[in-house]
């Protein structure tokens, strides 16, 4: 598939949460040589060890790696996301992650379809790019750190992230599945901020919303991922 990927044909894997540990060396990196053409990765975790022999939380593999993250919360954003994670992937030289869960991998709602579109990309022999030896590593290291700011900065516009005003008494970071359980509770009484891209996370859009609620939670499935992530961007928060 990576080949697939510098060879200039855009490439997806898709695997369980476990699958994204034995991928972890060429993932990790990935990070550093970046693509050719779009390289999207899913990982679907399992809450509740529904069908895994173990639990855990895939977030810190994108957090780690300093890869992007997004998660869809029904099918028809698993769609919409994928085709966004592609272009995310071409615009910023990074692999994407799609994270998936149980909940959202085993439910079925309406997808709008259109034609597909599968751009082409000529290889172009590159050594200090793709070749991570320490030496090209070592160069390759500020441009990781630099894409990270990048993304962060359209972290903040996205579509992907998307916040829905209600009460201002109570507000509600959440995303993937955990939105769905937000909305089936309060409904539209509550503010919710809905992230769809969960790493890195957009601050200024965080801290934004935080200001304009009365008290914060965080509803997320596993660790409390966002819920540290917050309080570092200087908002505490209750989950």
């Amino acid at each position: 598939v990576v080949a697939a990927c510098l060879a200039g044909r855009r490439a997806f894997c898709a695997q369980k949460h476990v699958g994204l540990n034995v991928a972890a060396d060429p993932l990790y990196t990935m990070s550093y040589t970046g693509v050719n053409a779009g390289m999207v990765i899913l990982v679907a975790d399992d809450p509740g060890m529904h069908s895994s022999q173990n639990e855990q939380d895939s977030r810190y593999h994108a957090i780690s790696s300093k890869v992007p993250m997004i998660e869809p919360a029904d099918s028809e954003e698993a769609l919409e996301f994928t085709k966004i994670a592609f272009d995310i992937s071409e615009e910023f030289d990074t692999p994407v992650i799609i994270k998936m869960c149980t909940r959202v991998a085993h439910s079925q709602s309406i997808v709008t379809t259109a034609d597909r579109v599968v751009p082409e990309k000529t290889y172009e022999k590159n050594i200090a790019k793709y070749v991570m030896m320490p030496g090209n590593a070592k160069k390759r290291h500020p441009f990781v750190e630099e894409r990270t700011k990048k993304l962060i900065a359209y972290s903040e516009t996205s579509s992907l992230n998307k916040v829905f005003m209600g009460a201002s008494d109570i507000g509600i970071i959440t995303s993937s599945t955990s939105y769905q359980y937000v909305r089936e509770v309060f409904g539209d009484s509550v503010s919710v901020l809905k992230l769809g891209m969960v790493n890195p996370l957009p601050e200024k859009l965080i801290k934004d919303f935080a200001a304009k609620v009365k008290k914060l939670y965080v509803v997320e499935e596993l660790d409390p991922n966002r819920r540290s992530e917050e309080r570092r961007v200087g908002k505490e928060c209750r989950s």
